[in-house]
């Protein structure tokens, strides 16, 4: 379980991260049921001077009022959410999010390490990872309801498996179709079909 020391020690970490990458970046951080606004004060914001490449680079820590809307962690006090905002964002979430993927990676290990406790992370920057998901469910009825009307199975274009799970779990539900996935490591894919 994560207590309140842990999340201010995963906030530091992650502000030493992006510190370290020369990033200017708003990091907002939320951990399961932990009510983290007490914590933490709300978020924190990164700003480097004009000289970064020179090795002149100026910490400032704001802490403006909290946003009521967070999306949910899960109701898990094993998860770590972390909302980035940044100006230049496509170079952190790279060709279809696999750099922000990758940084996710990283970011988890770096924590691991300072925690000392296993627990999920969920990075998103810029509302990338919320904008993607609300895209592929979306994309998942519309499709669902053309395989119904058309009686032709839709076969989607190759996917991570955290936007294949996205896809099977928006169409669970349904109990005209089923969901299955095909292929084999970058090159699987979610087939919707008529049940």
């Amino acid at each position: 379980m994560l207590n309140s020391d842990d999340i201010k020690k995963a906030k530091e970490a992650t502000e030493e991260f992006f510190q370290k990458m020369t990033i200017g970046a708003i990091i907002d951080i939320n951990a399961g049921n932990l009510n983290t606004e007490d914590i933490l004060s709300g978020p924190a914001r990164i700003d480097y001077a004009e000289g970064v490449a020179g090795g002149d680079s100026e910490v400032k820590e704001n802490k403006p009022a909290r946003n009521a809307s967070h999306s949910d962690a899960g109701g898990s006090n094993d998860s770590i959410e972390l909302n980035i905002k940044v100006d230049d964002p496509q170079i952190l979430i790279g060709e279809r999010g696999q750099t922000l993927n990758e940084i996710q990676r990283l970011l988890r290990v770096v924590l691991n390490k300072k925690l000392d406790k296993a627990f999920y992370l969920n990075l998103d920057i810029n509302e990338y990872r919320k904008k993607k998901t609300e895209y592929l469910k979306t994309m998942a009825r519309e499709l669902a309801d053309e395989v119904v009307l058309t009686k032709e199975e839709k076969v989607l274009s190759p996917m991570s498996s955290y936007e294949r799970r996205i896809i099977h779990a928006e169409l669970a539900g349904r109990p005209d179709i089923i969901t299955e996935s095909e292929g084999e490591g970058l090159e699987r894919r979610v087939v919707i079909k008529l049940k």
